[in-house]
């Protein structure tokens, strides 16, 4: 089951924390890491749901990075699950209509994702519509006819999230200038722009439309120059650490296709690896620890509009 092996990633410790260096480090030891690891969104488009991490503050230690994981939907199917997963796990949760489900999306899908949007409205733990958005990337939902399509039903969650005054979680592979144009037609509160890859001054038009951006394991990797540089430049503000788990992970578990051959087994990414990702930023930034995971909180919070309940729903 794709809902199997749940558990808690508290215990995972990253190589800087095991390394008891005299440097501010994260304590792994208070991460408040929900981890399901077999929530995938898989390449075959099998899986339920995925995560995104953001990064939230530990309540129990102001210097400590906690973690409350973003569970979206991709579609409509298991809006359900999605949700009461959770509320078991004290998660936040959207849901949507990915782009990469278009394909077999249809009407009844986004009449449902308008019900379940009204009828959770005073869920706390419901924080967006998402993940939506635009691929610009797969060939298969990239010929005219199903590129219409995608921006059929991007615009149509867009003007559901109008409707019900939520913030959206935007995908945005390859697609930022469309993904701009439905935002200037349907504005909406605010959002994340997930794992975002853009220029510059697409960056900006986002910020200016509300927007947080979403930086995660693609920006360890050394020759990602340009994502570098809009890390390290972009406001503080406008940021959110995040994660893609089970994809996108960062350097150090990435393996080549020759090491691969080699029987090296590729690592897989999972939200026990913020804590890493955010010492990365950190120091790219020139900040200490602390002081990044207290801006990321704040920026994921303020645009959710997550408060972070501890208690389970009755």
């Amino acid at each position: 089951s794709a809902l199997a092996n749940q558990h808690s990633g508290g215990s995972q410790a990253t190589d800087s924390a095991a390394k008891g260096t005299e440097t501010e480090s994260i304590d792994t030891r208070l991460l408040g890491i929900h981890q399901v690891a077999h929530i995938l969104r898989l390449a075959v488009l099998e899986g339920p749901a995925f995560f995104l991490g953001f990064v939230f503050m530990n309540e129990h230690s102001p210097i400590a990075l906690g973690l409350a994981l973003g569970l979206l939907a991709v579609m409509a199917a298991h809006f359900d699950e999605v949700r009461l997963l959770a509320h078991r796990h004290l998660d936040a949760y959207a849901l949507g209509i990915h782009p990469l489900f278009t394909p077999q999306a249809n009407e009844a899908d986004l009449a449902t994702l308008d019900v379940q949007l009204h009828a959770h409205r005073d869920d706390p733990r419901l924080v967006a519509v998402g993940e939506i958005g635009l691929d610009g990337f797969v060939p298969a939902i990239n010929t005219p006819e199903a590129f219409a399509k995608q921006t059929y039903f991007y615009e149509a969650q867009l003007q559901l999230a109008q409707r019900h005054h939520l913030p959206v979680i935007l995908h945005v592979r390859r697609s930022a200038d469309e993904l701009l144009k439905g935002l200037r037609r349907f504005p909406v509160v605010s959002g994340i722009a997930h794992a975002f890859n853009g220029s510059l001054q697409q960056a900006q038009m986002l910020i200016e439309m509300g927007f947080k951006l979403g930086f995660g394991g693609a920006m360890t990797y050394a020759r990602a120059t340009k994502l570098r540089a809009l890390a390290t430049e972009l406001p503080l503000s406008a940021l959110v650490l995040e994660t893609d788990a089970p994809d996108i992970p960062p350097q150090w578990l990435y393996q080549t296709a020759e090491q691969r051959a080699q029987g090296i087994s590729q690592g897989r990414n999972s939200p026990a690896e913020l804590p890493r990702i955010a010492e990365h930023l950190a120091e790219l930034r020139g900040l200490s620890p602390s002081e990044l995971a207290v801006a990321s909180s704040a920026n994921a919070r303020r645009v959710l509009r997550w408060p972070g309940a501890t208690a389970k729903p009755s």
